[in-house]
């Protein structure tokens, strides 16, 4: 029953990074950012918006396969991290990259699309694929220790 479980997480997991990895393709350059319209910038706020939900989506696995409870509340998306970080998820590295990743979600969720800047946004354009791919490394060889339950 345990492997079966460790089988259909993995597999949620990878599901997951396929997604996160198609978002970050569709990320224009930060060169071309400057650029776009205001209504394009909106679409790359949302895949933003879609790269940390993705994250997020796993780290909430994790955490409730390891038998902890995913917080409640109005901070649960900060207390999520600092569990991930607590149950050595994720490194202290990416939670703080994460940090702002959340930041931009707290941000995009709370505000109108005219509000949106691509000087704002240029930065975790730049930092998202090399975030994902040390994501990617904590990830697996967290399912590699076999912490997970």
């Amino acid at each position: 029953m345990v492997l079966q479980y460790m089988a259909k997480l993995n597999d949620r997991i990878e599901a997951e990074f396929e997604n996160i990895q198609e978002v970050l393709n569709r990320l224009p350059s930060v060169t071309k950012l400057s650029s776009i319209k205001e209504l394009e910038l909106a679409g790359v706020a949302t895949l933003l918006h879609n790269f940390y939900n993705g994250i997020e989506n796993i780290i909430k696995q994790i955490i409730s396969s390891k038998g902890v409870s995913i917080p409640e509340g109005p901070k649960w998306h900060r207390d999520l991290l600092d569990l991930a970080l607590k149950h050595k998820v994720i490194s202290k590295i990416v939670w703080g990259s994460l940090k702002q990743f959340l930041g931009f979600r707290h941000f995009f969720s709370h505000s109108y699309a005219f509000d949106l800047e691509a000087d704002r946004m240029s930065p975790l354009v730049k930092a998202a694929p090399k975030l994902f791919i040390s994501i990617k490394r904590s990830i697996k060889k967290e399912i590699a220790s076999n912490r997970l339950r």
